[in-house]
């Protein structure tokens, strides 16, 4: 079983060997998207989680209990469907189809965030701003 998981660590967890505890107390995979530690010392993580269910069910109480902040449906990347003009700039630089043409007549770019995997490639390539990180303001 594979999860993605956004994690969100206040500034007394930072330091704490998380990814190490997942890993060797869960013997759970892990495949890390994106991570940052901002300014003001908060973190972020982006990653899949893969092994046993009961092993991931284990670990995501063990975070909690961290105070880990767990988001098992967003992502470190925003697209704001009102920003974006339609421009279509975007799809060119997405290696995953993440955004697409929805509709081939109107020619509508949408976003499948099931398909993303936070290369940042649209928030570097949007001129509008729709597509925006957590990670780089």
């Amino acid at each position: 079983m594979t999860k993605k998981l956004l994690l969100l660590f206040k500034k007394s967890e930072i330091e704490k060997p998380i990814v190490y505890h997942l890993v060797k107390d869960y013997d759970l995979i892990i495949n890390i998207f994106r991570a940052k530690i901002t300014p003001d010392e908060y973190g972020y993580l982006a990653l899949d989680v893969n092994g046993k269910e009961e092993n991931i069910k284990k670990a995501l109480k063990f975070l909690k209990s961290e105070n880990i902040e767990i988001n098992e449906t967003d992502k470190g990347i925003r697209w704001n469907k009102n920003a974006c003009i339609q421009c279509g700039n975007c799809l060119s630089h997405c290696p995953t189809d993440a955004l697409f043409i929805a509709d081939r007549k109107s020619r509508r770019v949408e976003y499948d965030i099931e398909k993303c995997v936070q290369c940042l490639s649209c928030t570097e390539n949007c001129p509008f701003g729709a597509c925006q990180s957590i990670y780089f303001k």
